[in-house]
């Protein structure tokens, strides 16, 4: 369908203003735009994982949702999802439900690659009809920016901190779009917020809006963790797509497109220099990590477009 980005950032507000999230945080612009992918006339459920996220848009008895919201344990959100989705299903079978519900989970990447992927994979195996939204910002923010899977490699954390005889995180990132793709789910993709705004609401839209479990991946900044001045998100957004770190894409039944092709790939460093996490790479003597980064990054980029059908 042809999509109005300005026609949908026109529409009535369903996570509202006055929530507690960090200024400069992704979190809150990750929901205001979920939320706006959905049709109007349409319903959500809510289940989010126990975040940053829950703790600032849902504190009894305020709220920043418009719709229904759940606030589920850290490990359970794609469990809570399956049992809402199950139960809309057969409410509706018996003519019990009036109007159209989508069944909606949010959770950071502590609640989503790690504590919460078993839950997640369970829950897309079995074939639930949910939308699960990972709002990706590297490291357990809300407990102290300890270190995640999602956690790139050379960032410093409090649980893997950079000094004399480290030089931050030693893993990799885990890539866990392509870990939900092996699911064989109709859909699933990456994204990200200001640095390419449309292409988040077209893939929230399409993933909402397919029936069976779908996935979106977004890569969601914070400003603590991160150690970046707030106005800097759209920036770091933009560097992160722009170096590869963060490819925009999407699989439809198993097929891959990209979605969004640099005209010029810019060096890794582009992306890292802007972060406080990221510092120590560039005190003499740790060329060798800005070296490492850009050689993962390559890596990555050259299998990515080796699997899509559109490069």
């Amino acid at each position: 369908m042809a999509y109005n980005l300005k026609q949908e950032l026109n529409k009535p507000e369903r996570f509202a203003a006055g929530h507690r999230l960090c200024a400069g945080c992704g979190a809150g612009i990750t929901c205001r735009a979920m939320m706006r992918a959905m049709d109007p006339e349409d319903k959500a459920v809510i289940c989010n994982a126990t975040s940053c996220l829950e703790v600032s848009s849902f504190q009894y008895p305020y709220t920043a949702w418009e719709d229904s919201y759940i606030h589920s344990a850290f490990e359970n959100t794609s469990a809570v999802a399956s049992g809402v989705a199950a139960a809309y299903a057969v409410r509706k079978r018996k003519g019990l439900q009036e109007g159209n519900f989508k069944v909606l989970a949010i959770g950071g990447d502590g609640g989503t690659y790690d504590i919460g992927f078993q839950s997640l994979s369970g829950a897309l195996e079995r074939g639930h009809d949910f939308t699960y939204f990972c709002y990706d910002n590297n490291a357990y923010m809300n407990t102290g920016t300890q270190r995640s899977s999602a956690t790139p490699r050379f960032a410093s954390a409090t649980t893997t901190p950079a000094g004399i005889e480290s030089v931050g995180k030693k893993q990799n990132q885990k890539d866990l779009t392509r870990i939900v793709v092996a699911h064989e789910v109709p859909y699933a993709a990456q994204t990200t917020l200001l640095g390419n705004f449309k292409d988040f609401h077209e893939k929230a839209h399409r993933a909402i809006y397919t029936e069976g479990p779908t996935f979106v991946n977004v890569l969601c900044p914070c400003p603590r963790g991160w150690q970046y001045p707030a106005e800097l998100l759209p920036v770091i957004t933009k560097m992160a797509v722009d170096t590869c770190v963060w490819p925009l894409y999407e699989v439809i039944e198993g097929e891959y497109h990209l979605t969004y092709k640099p005209r010029k790939k810019l060096p890794v460093e582009e992306f890292m220099k802007l972060q406080g996490r990221f510092k120590h790479c560039f005190k003499p003597g740790n060329e060798w990590t800005i070296e490492e980064a850009q050689k993962y990054v390559d890596k990555k980029w050259e299998e990515l477009l080796a699997r899509c059908v559109n490069t």
